[in-house]
């Protein structure tokens, strides 16, 4: 089984396999560019998750636009992967080549559980993306009052 496909479901056994084999597969890419961390973390495989980073996979590693593990989870909504992630030291206030951090992300896609989460964490409610919308200004764009209210406090 392809490494990479391996990753995206789940298959640890699999991908314990590779990276004895090649253990410099920790940091590969696949074709589309995404870090095995980033590709476990995208598609909620919590425990692949775990794996990679036990294995030694770079929790802020960043993929071509500039997003982190962390913001992957933030934007689809995985509270339990994003836990994971925070728990293992993600750096909450990263943000990508557009500016754009964790919280925002929560903000835009309505995470309200996760906004929670990362913000119990440190993450930085006043960090504004490259076009100087922070969190808050997400969550009104979006109409969301109840993650406007989070945000406003």
């Amino acid at each position: 089984m392809d490494y990479f496909e391996a990753i995206r479901l789940g298959e640890i056994t699999e991908v314990k396999r590779h990276l004895s084999e090649t253990p410099a597969l920790i940091e590969k890419r696949d074709p589309r560019g995404f870090p095995p961390l980033i590709l476990a973390s995208y598609n909620e495989q919590l425990k692949m998750t775990e794996h990679l980073l036990d294995a030694g996979a770079d929790i802020n590693v960043q993929d071509a636009a500039g997003n982190t593990a962390l913001m992957g989870v933030c934007f689809k909504g995985y509270p339990r992967v994003a836990q994971l992630l925070i728990e293992r030291g993600a750096d909450v206030n990263r943000q990508n080549t557009n500016g754009a951090t964790a919280l925002i992300y929560t903000a835009t896609f309505g995470q309200r559980k996760i906004a929670e989460l990362l913000l119990k964490h440190g993450a930085d409610k006043s960090i504004k993306d490259q076009r100087g919308n922070t969190a808050l200004d997400h969550a009104r764009m979006q109409n969301a009052p109840g993650m406007v209210e989070l945000l406003a406090d």
